[in-house]
């Protein structure tokens, strides 16, 4: 719980801005319009508060689904155990990181108004569901990124260990982090369009129901390729610092308490 919490403080806080400029290259209305380079730390309430939580959750269920599995270092299971693992944490964990991601991209690509405006706004329009729009896109989202990643992640660590004679240092694992986190990030960036345009869709929309492929379909209509991989050099950069702080220190942190 400690570990992962640190971990996702440490990385959602650091690459903010990134993550503010990606928001805003898929917004509907447009990078300028949704604010530029003004405001980069637009919506961070959200992200601070709901980032501990959110990653501990994920890797309390991660470790724990890992450990009830069939695993073993020559077992071709191994990478299934993984993938259901990390899809499985990646199921608990948007409970906590949906509501929190639809306020904090809702005050991205609106930098006047506060976070905690956005959020009564939300409840007063919507209700509790509102920031729950998006939860099954977000799933959608995540849980092929995690079947990209993690296995990706762990066969990479498990090379380097056996490569070097012994089990790999926190900074080799976030090294393996960061690659594993932009190669996913570059081939999931679609679904990450979709979801962000399901979050800013005003309500009673076409994009409100939260139709993945809706979405995906409208996008691909009005802006074709390009649309759908709408700030992917940003969304890359970040994921592959992401993998590198977010693993790296999540292991660190880790071997500290263990």
């Amino acid at each position: 719980l400690k570990a992962g919490g640190v971990a996702g403080v440490c990385v959602d806080l650091i690459l903010f801005p990134l993550d503010t400029v990606k928001t805003r290259l898929q917004s509907p209305q447009g990078f300028r319009k949704a604010g530029g380079f003004r405001g980069i730390y637009a919506g961070v309430p959200s992200t601070a508060i709901g980032s501990f939580p959110n990653a501990a959750a994920f890797f309390i269920t991660y470790e724990n689904v890992k450990s009830v599995l069939p695993q073993g270092s020559s077992s071709y299971l191994s990478p299934a155990t993984h993938m259901v693992a990390a899809s499985l944490g990646e199921v608990v964990a948007c409970l906590i990181r949906v509501p929190s991601e639809v306020v904090k991209q809702r005050a991205q690509v609106s930098p006047s108004s506060s976070t905690l405006r956005i959020l009564s706004q939300t409840l007063y329009h919507e209700g509790v569901q509102g920031l729950y729009r998006g939860y099954k896109s977000t799933v959608l989202r995540e849980i092929p990124f995690s079947l990209v990643q993690f296995p990706l992640w762990e066969s990479l660590k498990d090379l380097w260990s056996w490569k070097q004679g012994h089990v790999v240092d926190s900074w080799q694992s976030a090294v393996c982090g960061a690659f594993a986190g932009g190669f996913a990030a570059v081939v999931t960036t679609p679904l990450d369009v979709a979801k962000t345009r399901i979050m800013l869709a005003k309500a009673g929309s076409r994009n409100a129901t939260g139709n993945v492929l809706t979405a995906l379909g409208g996008i691909w209509r009005t802006q074709g390729l390009s649309g759908l991989f709408a700030g992917v050099v940003p969304r890359m950069a970040a994921i592959s610092l992401g993998g590198f702080i977010f693993l790296g220190t999540y292991e660190k942190t880790r071997q500290l308490l263990l």
